[in-house]
């Protein structure tokens, strides 16, 4: 009598099942400098400016070079010491990677961290002629969804080949500056109803002893000590994610799981924009717009909305935030009062 066949093909199925994932895995984790000279991507062949700048003699690189091999060995160092878990990426974690096939580039945006000026940049790169100028794109337009396709629409195989391929990049930024403009951006301009509304009234109804109706109807006054409560409160993260304007970049960008190979800091915005659109060879079609600095979000103003945390709670906040700042090589800001 022949035994039944159920159990070897169930065996055989998760057997495969593994096998692709494994693969997978080893895909979207493929060093960018193990191009080998061959699919790189739309137009490209031989030796990529990318690999020059990865496998080239330190002697020969200019400064700008050396930061960002510096960055990227450090993210690769952090998160071997810092990270236990391995997993495999889903399609939820690539909404936030932005690709341009024509150049082969996927771009990783985090709000706060110059994302709209990208997104209008590869507008420019990937409309065949419908834009010239970055900065004639409204912001708002910028951020409608489907102006700029995203890793998370492709197929698996699709997927894993722009990851294999393409030169991946992110711009980060100090934690907790971030995290201040985002809240002034948020919680202080009057325009920003539907915020006020989706979060200052639960920010208010939570974190405020015996709070006024006026504010608990509008909840367009929310304190950054408030602000801070609301963040740390176990409640948040079980209710929902965070809000994509003050989630950590590790989670949005998953740098320990995909391979990036440029980190461009905010605080280096231009010079390092100006370096991906050199090793993308896009620097003669567009160039990243100059950004004024009278009211970007500094340490020094940080470091005034800080003064009314409490050290108790900038503990907590920092313990949220700390993989940011180690991945990424911020210091602790020297106004936390809780060391």
């Amino acid at each position: 009598m022949k035994r039944p066949k159920v159990g070897g093909i169930f065996l055989a199925t998760c057997v495969g099942s593994l096998f692709m994932i494994i693969l997978y895995f080893q895909n979207i984790t493929r060093p960018a400098d193990q191009f080998g000279g061959k699919d790189l991507g739309p137009g490209k062949t031989g030796r990529s400016p990318l690999q020059t700048l990865y496998n080239g003699d330190q002697s020969d690189m200019s400064a700008v070079q050396t930061s960002l091999r510096g960055r990227r060995e450090h993210l690769e160092e952090a998160c071997l010491a810092h990270t236990r878990k391995r997993r495999v990426l889903t399609p939820e974690d690539l909404r936030h990677l932005i690709v341009d096939d024509k150049h082969g580039l996927l771009y990783c945006y985090v709000p706060k961290v110059a994302c709209t000026n990208w997104k209008r940049v590869l507008m420019v790169l990937t409309g065949d002629g419908r834009y010239r100028d970055p900065l004639a794109i409204p912001a708002n337009e910028a951020h409608v969804a489907g102006n700029l396709r995203t890793l998370s629409e492709y197929s698996t195989a699709e997927i894993n080949r722009r990851l294999r391929s393409y030169l991946k990049f992110v711009f980060v930024r100090e934690p907790f500056e971030r995290l201040v403009s985002a809240y002034r951006n948020k919680f202080t301009r009057s325009y920003n109803t539907a915020f006020h509304k989706r979060y200052g009234t639960k920010i208010i109804s939570r974190h405020r002893p015996d709070p006024q109706p006026a504010a608990l109807e509008r909840g367009d006054d929310v304190s950054f000590e408030e602000f801070v409560h609301y963040l740390v409160d176990p409640r948040t993260q079980r209710e929902e994610p965070f809000n994509e304007h003050w989630e950590r970049v590790h989670s949005l960008c998953h740098p320990c799981l995909i391979h990036y190979d440029v980190v461009g800091k905010y605080e280096t915005l231009e010079q390092d924009s100006s370096s991906v659109l050199r090793l993308a060879g896009a620097e003669g079609e567009v160039r990243f717009p100059a950004t004024g600095k009278g009211t970007r979000t500094n340490g020094d103003m940080a470091a005034q909305f800080f003064r009314n945390v409490s050290p108790f709670y900038q503990k907590k906040l920092y313990n949220l935030y700390r993989m940011d700042f180690l991945l990424f090589n911020y210091s602790n800001p020297e106004y936390l009062k809780f060391r």
